[in-house]
């Protein structure tokens, strides 16, 4: 049974464990997300009896957009629904909002245009990385 929670309370090793389940470069830093965590406006997850399955993490402005930064659900609990359901947590904490943005990886943009979100083509997203 998956158990959400609301909450920015996660080990070093929980963190670090999905990230690198779904092969982010990121996970090779948990000290470093554990701290990033509680920079979030907002953090949603997902949990599997005692372990970490699916997160998002959003920011926002405080009124008129929210930025998710990322989605991530390990790859032995895709397809039960964990992401839409993380989704539809942020939709309903910003529906006041006047946008919700993210950046989608381009094989990832069907499940986030089931989700509501429409692609942009007059925007390019631009970053710079120091991984």
């Amino acid at each position: 049974m998956i158990v959400y929670k609301d909450t920015r309370r996660f080990t070093a090793n929980q963190l670090e464990r999905l990230f690198l389940s779904v092969n982010w470069e990121s996970g090779k830093y948990p000290k470093k997300i554990v701290k990033a965590m509680h920079g979030y406006d907002t953090v949603f997850s997902a949990w599997e009896n005692d372990e970490l399955v699916g997160l998002v993490c959003a920011m926002d402005d405080g009124i008129m957009t929210a930025y998710v930064h990322f989605l991530l659900v390990d790859p032995s609990c895709q397809g039960m629904g964990i992401g839409h359901e993380l989704i539809s947590r942020i939709k309903e904490h910003y529906k006041d909002y006047m946008s919700i943005v993210l950046i989608a990886y381009k094989d990832k943009t069907g499940f986030y245009g089931k989700c509501g979100f429409d692609l942009d083509d007059s925007a390019v997203p631009m970053h710079i990385t120091k991984l």
